[in-house]
């Protein structure tokens, strides 16, 4: 219950963060391109990177690694996670998996949002 408890605080965060951060893109840039959402989601792999790289090597526990990792950085975006997930299996060897998992991730989010938006405006 207390890694549940941790997971939804640092999601809590980091979703507020990804709302400030893409309502000051707006007013910076415009609508016209989502620069918040992709500068969201490079930077949150980025900084998952880190903390992944700077937990492993001082050994960090796994509370922390679910409040920031999976809570914040989850709640902040999940590319963070997806990219984490990519670069294991790389590092793994795995590379033909990896590429099977990022294409796969990838269009199929894409598909099934269009397959989504075509179900819910074909109900009446």
């Amino acid at each position: 219950m207390l890694n549940l408890l941790l997971v939804v605080m640092g999601g809590g965060i980091g979703a507020g963060i990804r709302h400030l951060a893409n309502m000051g893109a707006l007013r910076l840039i415009g609508p016209n391109f989502p620069w918040g959402t992709m500068a969201i989601n490079i930077v949150g792999s980025f900084a998952m990177g880190l903390f992944i790289a700077a937990l492993s090597r001082r050994g960090g526990s796994n509370e922390l690694r679910l409040f920031v990792a999976t809570g914040i950085f989850g709640g902040f975006t999940t590319f963070s996670a997806f990219s984490l997930d990519f670069a294991t299996l790389w590092e793994r060897g795995a590379t033909l998996p990896a590429f099977g998992y990022a294409l796969a991730s990838v269009t199929g989010a894409i598909f099934a949002l269009f397959f989504g938006l075509w179900l819910a405006r074909s109900l009446p």
